[in-house]
């Protein structure tokens, strides 16, 4: 993060700070006469900061935008951001202090599978609504956590996507894997193992890497001696550029296929010229079709929060996790608690987000959300598999 952005993030924090300590309207905490306090937990700083700064521009252009129509009944979104570092015990530290010393209503935002698994009990004890984490884990999708709201698609589901393109369209039989380290790529890990046992496949090898390093070349001898014709990726966009590199060097050329919690974007500025032909799965929109009222909506509220801020998957993912907020809050009534708000989000289940259906809870298992394949160009944009 830039010096002007690291002190306009702290600024920001001062003042959402300042009015987290409002008297409260009636019993339910971070809820003012006039303000809704939200708290978000994510990698601000270290090597996956992308992601985290990301999901809190989406999340904030789409607070500004609400706010500039009068906030909901009347009260302003706020969104209090604390940096983890993507590390489980520092995020387990934040969230407790946005919870007791913040006293935030709901929690928005969250990245990571690792950083969920350990917050999660937390907020679940606590029936704090957890809206729109940045991460596909299958377990955030039990019925048993109902304080939590995803709106993204498993990465079983993106895992079944890749697999079947590669062995359909391409028809590959010998794909690898390259995996961080944690619950994160073992989720990954086996959604891509139950993909290919349903085709009669198994993988023709693994690798794994440490989670915040780029250490990745102990995964490249291992998986480079199946001669593979795919290897799918699950991590962050820099070990992740990293290993595509080495392998560059190495004169290998297999298909590469990312996960979209690797952050597109970023992964293709980490490539360069060397992105040409990598794919990564989506789970939102693409961000420059303005066709769409849901990308007008969100490119014209970014530019109203930061004009110098570009389209990007991940913060139209925050957006669209606002806007959900928003919408919920809306159903709850003048008086909103955690409670009514996670009565309003599983009784409607479907929520329209500028024209966008977006379904959650139960509706999810009928209208799953969508998992689309993009590939990166050699000037480092993106266009849709099935159109290329």
């Amino acid at each position: 993060m830039t010096r002007s952005r690291s002190a306009t993030y702290l600024a920001l924090t001062v003042a959402l700070l300042t009015a987290a300590m409002l008297p409260a309207k009636g019993d339910e905490v971070g809820v003012s006469d006039d303000a809704i306090l939200f708290g978000q937990v994510a990698a601000l700083e270290g090597p996956s900061s992308a992601l985290g700064q990301r999901m809190r521009q989406g999340i904030v252009a789409a607070f500004t935008e609400i706010n500039g129509k009068g906030g909901v009944h009347g009260r302003k979104l706020q969104l209090i951001s604390r940096d983890d570092g993507y590390d489980p015990d520092r995020s387990v530290a934040q969230t407790l202090q946005l919870l007791e010393d913040d006293k935030v209503f709901a929690l928005i935002g969250a990245v990571g599978t690792p950083t969920a698994m350990a917050t999660i009990p937390i907020t679940s004890a606590r029936k704090v609504p957890f809206i729109g984490p940045f991460t596909g884990a299958e377990f955030l999708r039990d019925l048993e956590l109902p304080n939590v709201v995803n709106i993204r698609a498993s990465y079983g589901a993106e895992a079944e996507a890749w697999i079947k393109h590669l062995t359909e369209d391409r028809r590959f039989t010998r794909i690898g894997i390259f995996y961080q380290d944690d619950s994160f790529g073992r989720d990954g890990l086996v959604g891509v193992k139950r993909a290919l046992a349903r085709r009669g496949l198994e993988l023709a090898a693994e690798g794994t890497f440490e989670r915040n390093t780029r250490a990745v070349a102990a995964a490249w001898r291992m998986i480079k001696r199946a001669e593979p014709e795919a290897i799918v990726m699950v991590g962050t966009y820099g070990p992740c550029a990293e290993f595509i590199k080495l392998a560059h060097r190495s004169g290998s050329y297999p298909t590469f296929v990312n996960i979209s919690f690797v952050g597109a974007n970023a992964l293709a500025r980490e490539l360069g010229p060397e992105g040409e032909g990598v794919i990564v799965s989506q789970v939102v929109p693409f961000p420059w079709d303005r066709s769409l009222k849901l990308v007008a909506d969100y490119q014209a509220a970014q530019t109203a929060f930061d004009p110098t801020l570009t389209p990007d998957f991940v913060s139209l993912e925050g957006y669209l996790s606002g806007r959900l907020a928003a919408a919920a809050l809306e159903k709850a009534g003048p008086q909103p608690t955690r409670a009514s708000l996670l009565r309003a989000i599983n009784d409607v289940g479907r929520f329209d987000i500028s024209g966008s259906i977006v379904t959650v809870g139960m509706r999810m298992i009928d209208a799953p959300p969508k998992v689309f394949l993009t590939v990166i160009q050699k000037d480092g944009t993106f266009r849709a598999v099935d159109r290329f």
